[in-house]
């Protein structure tokens, strides 16, 4: 995962006084268009890899698949193994930096969420970033949503539909809102 900002802001609040709060908007906006590109055309399996390879700062494995749409709001803060499928509609709000190890299976409009936002209305506009890391094996369903902070662990399965606000433990099963463990595997 490269660090392209002046500081490294994951795990951390971010005023918007913070002169990194300015910077990150501007990055972002460098891959807007790149982002639009990859979303309003068909493109091949290898184009979409180059397109998203130029998005995130590294190269995308050939082995990973992904079907765009995939909607993304930063970028350069999203890592991904090899031979990961990312089904279409999926949302990776990455400015908390976001980790897919190898072999990760992720269903149609799965949301992957980084970013929070201070509680106190005063500060409501600030961001609250954390990292989220998605282990080997592990397979996102359908529209679930993973919070910032989470890690699901290896060979572990997010239910379809599911909210995952704490870390998933390696082969397990887990379902709801917000998510609870269901089974082991």
């Amino acid at each position: 995962m490269q660090q392209v900002l002046s500081s490294d802001i994951r795990n951390q609040q971010i005023t918007t006084d913070d002169p990194v709060y300015t910077e990150i908007h501007e990055f972002a906006a460098k891959n807007f268009k790149q982002i639009d590109v990859l979303n309003t055309a068909v493109h091949t399996a290898d184009e979409v890899r180059a397109i998203v390879s130029n998005i995130i700062g590294e190269d995308v494995d050939p082995s990973t698949t992904l079907l765009p749409p995939v909607l993304m709001d930063f970028g350069y803060h999203l890592s991904l193994g090899k031979d990961v499928f990312i089904n279409r509609g999926v949302v990776l709000v990455d400015l908390g930096g976001i980790t897919i190890e190898d072999h990760v299976l992720i269903g149609p409009h799965a949301a992957l969420l980084t970013v929070n936002h201070p509680l106190d209305p005063k500060h409501r506009r600030g961001l609250i970033v954390k990292a989220i890391t998605i282990k080997r094996n592990a397979w996102i369903g359908a529209n679930a949503t993973i919070l910032q902070g989470v890690t699901v662990g290896e060979n572990s399965v997010v239910a379809a539909g599911a909210t995952v606000t704490r870390d998933v433990p390696d082969n397990t099963v887990v379902a709801g809102v917000p998510a609870k463990v269901i089974k082991t595997i």
